[in-house]
C-alpha cells in the first residue's frame, strides 16, 4: 500500500510540473481539468503502467506506431548497442552502415521500381519531400508548369503547411487555409457513402470516374496526385477497394502525373500485407513511410522514389538541379538501428503471417458490436477495425461532433485499463501485432459498455 501511495504521489506531482511547461499535441489543454494527465513509468508488451501500478492496454499502439510491443528487448537492445557506437553524424558527405543497410532493405521490400532512399525525421516531413520532389522534378524535366496537387476528399498527410494543404480534414485545415497553398480535390472512394447491395469494389471503381475527369482537364498542371492507401486513418478510419489504386495508376501513368502513396500509418503490415500499395499490385512514383518504420522507438521517415525521378535531379551542381532539402538529424543511426531491428522482428517471426490470425480474431469479435443500436458499421482492413457510431443507425444521422461522444467512450475506457482514443464518433482499434486473444476480448469488452454508456441518451 506504501508503495501505491508513494507513485499515486508521483504522478500527481509529475502531472502538476507538466501542465506548468507542456502544451501536448491535439489537445485543448483545458480538457485537462476535468481529466487528469495520465503518468506512464514503464510500458512492456501492449501494456502501458502508470506509477500507481496500474496497466492500460495500449489499442492504438501509441498513434498507430508501436508494432511489437513496449520496451521490445530486441529493439531496446539494438538502440544500446548503437548508442554506444555512433549516436549521430552529418549525413551530408558521410554515411553509415545503419542507414545503407536500412536503404538496401526497404529497397528489397517495396513495391518493384523504388531504388531510392530518402531519410526524413517525420510523417509531415516526408510528405513534404515527396511533394518538393515531384515539383522540382518536372521543372528539372521542362515542365515547370506542373505544379499543382490532387488530393482525396477526408485525407490526412500531417500538419506542416505542404502536408496540411493536400490534406482535408477541416479540424485540422480550416484555420490556417490563408497559409496553404491551393490544391485539387477529388471525391473519396470511402466504401461506408456506398449505395446499398453495392460492393466495395464496385463503389470504389465507380468514385474514380470523377478523379479520371480531374486528370483529363488538369494533368498539364499537376505535379502528382497524393493518397492514403486503402485507409484514410485520421479522417475516421474511413476505407476502400485496392481496384481504386490500380484505376489511379493506370490513369497517372496515361495522363504523366506522378502517384504519391503516403503509408505512413498503413505501412509495415497493417492493412495485411506489407505495403497497402501490394494489394492493387502497383508501384507509385514517390511512396511515404515513418510511424510504425522503427517500432515505435524514435522518429524517422523515409521517401522512396523511383530511378526515374532520382535521375532528374542527377547532373552538374552548376545546373542548380540538386534536391537540397535536408534535416538536422537526417539518417540518424540510431533510429536507422531501432528500424533495422524491427525489420528483424518482422522476418524472423512472420509477423505479417501472424498478423492474419490475430486481425481474424479481432474482426470476428469486433463485428459482435454491430449488435449495437447506435453502431452504423463496423469495418476492417487487416489490424485495423472501425466502429462508426450514429445517432440514428437507419438513416446514419450522426451525433452533433460538440457532443464528444466518443469522449466519454475514452475516459470510460481508461478507468478500466485500455487506452482507446476515438476519432471524433469513430472508435477504432488498432493495436500492437503482439496483442493476444485475452487483451483482445477487454478491448471489446470496454469499447462495447463504453458505446452503451456513451449512447444511453
Amino acid at each position: 500500500m506504501h508503495a501505491i501511495t508513494d507513485g499515486a504521489t508521483r504522478a500527481a506531482e509529475l502531472a502538476e510540473r507538466d501542465l506548468r511547461v507542456v502544451w501536448h499535441p491535439c489537445t485543448q489543454m483545458k480538457d485537462h481539468e476535468s481529466l487528469p494527465l495520465i503518468a506512464l513509468k514503464s510500458g512492456s508488451g501492449p501494456w502501458l503502467e502508470d506509477y500507481a501500478g496500474k496497466r492500460y492496454l495500449d489499442a492504438v499502439s501509441s498513434w498507430w506506431v508501436n508494432l511489437f510491443g513496449h520496451a521490445n528487448p530486441r529493439i531496446s537492445g539494438a538502440v544500446a548497442e548503437q548508442a554506444q557506437r555512433l549516436e549521430h553524424a552529418i549525413f551530408a558527405g558521410f554515411t553509415h552502415e545503419p542507414a545503407v543497410r536500412l536503404g538496401e532493405r526497404l529497397r528489397a521490400l517495396a513495391p518493384p521500381g523504388l531504388t531510392r532512399c530518402f531519410f526524413a525525421d517525420n510523417g509531415s516531413a516526408a510528405v513534404e519531400v515527396a511533394l518538393k520532389m515531384s515539383f522540382h522534378y518536372w521543372r528539372n524535366v521542362g515542365r515547370p508548369g506542373k505544379t499543382r496537387f490532387i488530393t482525396l476528399a477526408n485525407s490526412y498527410h500531417g500538419e506542416t503547411l505542404g502536408a496540411l494543404a493536400v490534406g482535408d480534414v477541416d479540424l485540422y485545415k480550416s484555420l490556417y487555409k490563408p497559409l496553404l497553398m491551393d490544391v485539387i480535390t477529388a471525391p473519396s472512394p470511402d466504401c461506408y457513402h456506398r449505395e446499398p447491395g453495392e460492393s466495395w469494389q464496385d463503389h470504389s471503381a465507380r468514385r474514380f470516374e470523377a478523379m479520371e475527369r480531374l486528370l483529363e482537364r488538369h494533368a498539364g498542371e499537376v505535379a502528382a496526385v497524393i493518397v492514403e492507401p486503402l485507409v484514410q486513418c485520421a479522417g475516421g478510419m474511413r476505407m476502400y477497394h485496392p481496384r481504386y489504386l490500380s484505376l489511379l495508376r493506370d490513369a497517372c501513368t496515361r495522363h504523366g502525373v506522378h502517384l504519391i502513396a503516403d503509408e505512413i500509418a498503413v505501412g509495415f503490415g497493417r492493412t495485411g500485407t506489407m505495403f497497402a500499395c501490394e494489394q492493387a499490385g502497383i508501384t507509385p512514383d514517390l511512396m511515404c513511410l515513418s510511424k510504425g518504420l522503427t517500432g515505435g522507438y524514435l522518429p524517422l521517415s523515409a521517401v522512396l522514389a523511383t530511378e526515374d525521378i532520382y535521375a532528374a535531379f542527377y547532373d552538374d551542381y552548376v545546373k542548380l538541379n540538386a534536391f537540397l532539402h535536408s534535416h538536422s538529424y537526417t539518417g540518424n543511426p540510431i533510429a536507422c538501428a531501432a528500424a533495422n531491428a524491427t525489420l528483424d522482428v518482422f522476418a524472423e517471426d512472420r509477423a505479417i503471417e501472424r498478423n492474419r490470425a490475430t486481425a481474424a480474431y479481432l474482426g470476428r469479435r469486433a463485428r459482435e458490436l454491430e449488435a449495437l443500436a447506435h453502431v452504423a458499421e463496423v469495418r476492417q482492413t487487416g489490424m485495423i477495425v472501425a466502429v462508426e457510431l450514429v445517432r440514428d443507425r437507419a438513416t446514419r444521422e450522426p451525433y452533433p461532433w460538440s457532443e464528444r461522444r466518443g469522449r466519454r467512450i475514452h475516459r470510460h475506457a481508461l478507468a478500466n485499463g485500455v487506452l482507446l482514443r476515438p476519432i471524433g464518433d469513430v472508435v477504432y482499434f488498432m493495436p500492437p501485432y503482439v496483442v493476444g486473444e485475452p487483451e483482445i476480448d477487454l478491448m471489446i469488452r470496454v469499447a462495447a459498455e463504453g458505446i452503451e454508456l456513451a449512447t444511453c441518451d
